[in-house]
């Protein structure tokens, strides 16, 4: 096995894109390449097709090495919750809820041993993996617990890459600090630097980039620009900031951006729909001009209610609700219950709440255990809102509470997975223009999609598409990737890649 790791100067240096990048162009070079990152910390996960959890980003970026995704390219994953805790995910299952300083001191040799498994399992498929750090190498106020970053370069003996990110400014510096702050032992893995996300004449960049060689005796290998035409999926929930929706289009879907949101991917494939834009809608914003409302996944339903009732959004969801269709995707359909009963505080201090009680259903906690499965399905019943009676559809399922109808019409009949409670026989709810299911990445499915989008424009006179055209979103997925793979190709020195790969 080969080994070559990107580490970041900073969080959001851009190490998962690059990693996606590389893995892309080793493997239309014929390569059996696979990606790794020993440990990340996100809420937007993923069910992998034996129904393991792992990282959204992780699979970002076997799919751009048009590989199977699968739970050993990220052995663990942390989902924080509140108080410092997080869901600490261990190949694919849980391993329970820990604090920081708990899993830092008490979990770091079963992790560590996890992350070695993982590792080896990896050995059987491929022959060169392309490991991604967490946020720098240089927090030296816990080198000591280090379980992503030299730790795992040693572990695998690799090369180290520094990406630095120069759209937030100092970039100089955070090399130059970085590679001073690491111990000198572990400094000499480092090869190169990558300077990302440069907007301008990179001439500009000479006299800095002469300074900082001399400094460190590290050659800077290539600048990479930044390319807004890239559409990928994000990581986490800070990346949304800065990325780029359709906007002002004919139609304004909005997503509710939840304190906890998770799972945000899932409205992706929207973005891709002619004359459809997206609206991250702030909880403290008003609800103006929507043709529609998604309420989004959430890590922590009851603690994202309490909040929405202090902000106003509750008040303002259950006035939309009037005039346009609102659709939740597992927590954000729990929250359309009337009761969401958490009697054990599971969940959160708060127990039991009132939810927005736009369908008349309640969702309960502590009678199942998290549900992790790919799932699929029919649809049961036309609607007004566009979907049709027997589209199939696929998705995953990612949940802790059970879910009983009470005056609402079941949506899916369920053919795999879990649904809406242990039977597995049906999931989600409906009635008039208020719909919800448990199945993450719904909106991927095209026919299923189009219908929904098809009824928006005919609700705002527009004439539907219909699904003779080809799905962009699938179409784009791939284009974007081998567009990531060239960036990456025409900006670094790729002999010296090869050369630290021995390929």
């Amino acid at each position: 096995m080969k080994y070559l790791m990107f580490q970041g100067t900073s969080s959001n240096a851009g190490k998962t894109l690059t990693v996606a990048a590389l893995c892309n162009l080793l493997s239309r070079k014929g390569y059996r390449v696979t990606p790794f990152k020993s440990q990340n910390m996100s809420l937007n996960s993923y069910t992998t097709i034996d129904n393991d959890e792992m990282s959204i980003a992780q699979v970002m970026q076997a799919e751009a090495a048009d590989i199977e995704p699968n739970c050993n390219m990220n052995p663990i994953l942390l989902k924080p919750k509140e108080d410092f805790t997080s869901q600490v995910i261990v190949q694919g299952k849980p391993a329970g809820n820990m604090r920081f300083d708990d899993y830092q001191n008490n979990f770091r040799q079963p992790a560590i041993k996890a992350i070695k498994e993982s590792l080896e399992y990896l050995k059987e498929d491929y022959d060169i993996t392309i490991i991604e750090g967490a946020g720098s190498p240089a927090e030296i106020n816990m080198y000591d617990k280090d379980l992503a970053n030299m730790l795992i370069a040693r572990m695998t003996d690799a090369d180290v890459i520094l990406v630095a990110d120069i759209d937030q400014g100092g970039v100089f510096a955070s090399i130059v600090g970085t590679y001073f702050l690491i111990p000198e032992e572990d400094r000499k893995r480092i090869k190169a630097v990558i300077i990302n996300k440069f907007r301008g004449n990179a001439e500009v960049l000479d006299s800095g980039i002469k300074k900082v060689e001399e400094l460190t005796n590290i050659p800077i290998i290539g600048i990479i620009p930044y390319d807004e035409t890239l559409n990928l999926p994000e990581e986490d929930s800070a990346s949304l900031s800065t990325h780029h929706f359709s906007e002002n289009e004919k139609i304004n879907i909005g997503t509710l951006r939840l304190p906890r949101i998770s799972n945000f991917t899932d409205i992706d494939p929207l973005d891709y729909e002619q004359d459809i834009g997206i609206k991250l809608v702030d909880i403290y914003d008003k609800f103006d001009n929507l043709d529609a409302l998604i309420i989004p996944g959430t890590r922590n339903t009851v603690n994202d209610i309490v909040e929405l009732k202090k902000s106003g959004a509750f008040d303002y969801i259950e006035e939309v609700s009037k005039e346009i269709p609102i659709f939740g995707i597992c927590g954000g359909y729990q929250m359309l219950s009337k009761k969401i009963i958490d009697k054990n505080c599971s969940e959160s201090k708060y127990g039991s709440v009132d939810g927005l009680g736009l369908l008349d259903i309640k969702t309960e906690f502590g009678q199942i255990n998290k549900v992790v499965e790919q799932s699929r399905g029919t649809i049961i019943n036309d609607s007004s809102l566009g979907f049709k009676k027997g589209t199939v559809v696929n998705g995953y399922e990612l949940h802790e509470g059970i879910t009983i109808l009470n005056d609402a019409k079941p949506f899916i009949k369920v053919e795999k997975g879990n649904g809406n409670d242990k039977t597995g026989q049906f999931d989600g709810a409906i009635k008039n223009n208020i719909c919800g299911t448990y199945f993450h990445g719904i909106f991927h499915n095209f026919e299923f999609r189009r219908n929904f989008t098809d009824q928006l424009r005919i609700n705002k006179g527009l004439e539907p598409l219909g699904i003779t055209s080809k799905d962009e979103f699938t179409e784009s997925k791939r284009v974007n990737y081998n567009q990531l793979g060239d960036l990456f190709a025409d900006n670094v020195d790729m002999s010296f890649i090869y050369n630290l790969l021995g390929i």
